[in-house]
This record gives C-alpha cells, structure tokens and sequence, in this order.
C-alpha cells in the first residue's frame, strides 16, 4: 500500500492511546483518522484487518486509506458523527453506570456469537503465544505455564475484539435510535470469549484510582457498578454465548475464573509498554503460576 501525502494541519487532535493519536478533518465531517506510533508495516497490516473486520460484519467504522504527514502513517475512517464512548459516558453520568454496563454487554453478546473465517484472522491463542515468544521477561517456566494454560482452554471460531474495553465501545443517537459500534479493533482474532471478557474486567475492577480517572474519565466505584451491570447482562442473561453459564451462575465464581484470564492481558500490555508489569502480573501468581 502506498500511503496518500496529507497535511496534518487540516486536522485537530481529538485524543490519544497507546498506539497513536485521533484526529478529526477540519471541514470534512466524515473523516477521521488514526495517526500511528508505530511503523508503516504495522499500520499497513492493521488497516487490512480493519478491513476484513468491516467486511465479516462487525459493527465499526468503515476504513478508507492510508496516509501519511512525511513522518508518521496513519489510517483514515469514515467518522462516526456525535459519537461517545462507554467510558466517557460514565464519567459524564456516572448514575448510569450500571445501565451503560449492561448496553455495553448487548454488544458484546452480538459480537461473541459471530463466527468468523478462521482462515482470513488469527487465532487468540496463536496471537499469545507469539506474543509470549516476544517477551524477555517471563521466566521459561513461567511461559511454559501460560502456554499449557492458554492451550487447556477452550476452542471456538467465534469473533474477538482483542482489546475489549468500555472505551472502545461507542454510540450515537440518530433519528431516535441508537447505534453501537466497536472501534481499535488492531488486535482483533477469533477464540473463546473469556479472552475478551477478561479485559473488561481488567479495566473495571483491577485498575488503580489514578488510571481510572485520567484514561477512563471516572472513579474506581464507577467503573466497579459498570462491571455488574454488565456481568449480570452478560454472564446471567438466558442468550449468554458462553454455555457454562445463565442465569443460575454464581457471579463470584464468575469473577474468580475472569479474573485470571485478565492476568492473561499482562502479555499484550507488556508487548505495548515494552517493560513488566508487576501490578498486573500478580493475577497471575497463584493460579497460572
């Protein structure tokens, strides 16, 4: 792919995460783009899962091409107008936790009953294994673990987002109805959904109060009501798309078992942060290894 020349100046910063920095075109309301951090390969490859990602059906933003400043690549989209973000959205009316947690929940459910071309993306376990491959900071008997544990669990084709968090569920309000979508889908693959499920939990339950307020935009107990009304959306609806359980679970043993599949998001931060993380790596401890 050859990147198209833009000029960044025609654009205003609308925010930033761990791989790049948003971007809105001044006066094209359609277009929005994501600036990388990382190289041309990376942003090359991830705009061709974006696109198999739309093409398979997935609830997000249609992508368009790729660009550069001369400096940087990025990836431009068809922009989602008025949009806001689950997390945002509980900062801006944190009494209605409970009730964005459970919306988020529907569109999760959607996303984990969708089964994929297992030929066309990566499998999650593929991906932590090469991931684990990468990472000088794991003992061998450490990774030996998290391979036999990644392993024992169970297989499916169904689509995952990667990197499933409330700030990368969005929403829009158009002609009385309100659409959701998906957006950062650059880890998207397909696999048990507890692999997902347990970085919502990460987020909400297990980050520390400064994180939560400047990357969440709301408070430890916000994100916690989140989390219930979610679970209880999720793991104790009649439609839940994992078998094991409905509504007669138990949603402590629930958060016992997620609770270490969020360990399980120590690789993919540590692969972001290029450092361990010894506060995240403690879920680990005692039940993986």
């Amino acid at each position: 792919m050859n990147p198209i020349l833009i000029d960044l100046n025609d654009y205003v910063r609308t925010g930033e995460g761990a791989n790049g920095a948003s971007y809105n075109h001044k006066t094209d309301p359609s277009i929005m783009m994501k600036m990388y951090f990382r190289n041309f390969e990376a942003a090359a490859l991830e705009l061709e899962l974006a696109q198999k990602v739309y093409a398979a059906g997935i609830p997000t933003p249609e992508p368009g091409d790729l660009v550069t400043d001369g400096e940087r690549i990025g990836i431009r989209f068809r922009r989602i107008e008025g949009k806001k973000s689950y997390s945002r959205a509980c900062g801006d009316e944190p009494e209605k936790a409970p009730e964005f947690g459970r919306e988020f929940a529907q569109l999760c459910k959607k996303l984990h009953r969708i089964h994929v071309d297992t030929t066309r993306f990566e499998s999650v376990k593929d991906r932590l294994y090469r991931m684990l491959d990468n990472n000088p900071d794991f003992t061998p008997e450490q990774k030996q673990k998290l391979r036999d544990f990644i392993a024992a669990a169970p297989d499916a084709d169904t689509a995952i987002h990667g990197d499933l968090q409330f700030g990368n569920g969005i929403f829009t309000e158009a002609n009385g109805q309100r659409q959701r979508y998906f957006i950062d889908l650059g880890d998207f693959c397909y696999g048990y959904p507890m692999f997902d499920l347990g970085m919502v939990y990460l987020c909400c339950c297990l980050n520390n109060e400064e994180w939560t307020q400047e990357v969440n935009h709301m408070s430890n107990a916000t994100a916690r009501r989140f989390w219930d009304g979610f679970a209880r959306e999720y793991f104790l609806a009649s439609d839940c798309p994992l078998k094991e359980f409905g509504p007669d679970a138990d949603l402590e043993e629930i958060e016992k078992t997620v609770r270490i599949y969020a360990g399980l998001k120590t690789i993919m931060i540590e692969r972001d942060t290029h450092c361990a993380m010894p506060q995240f790596r403690a879920m680990l401890e005692g039940t993986i290894y």
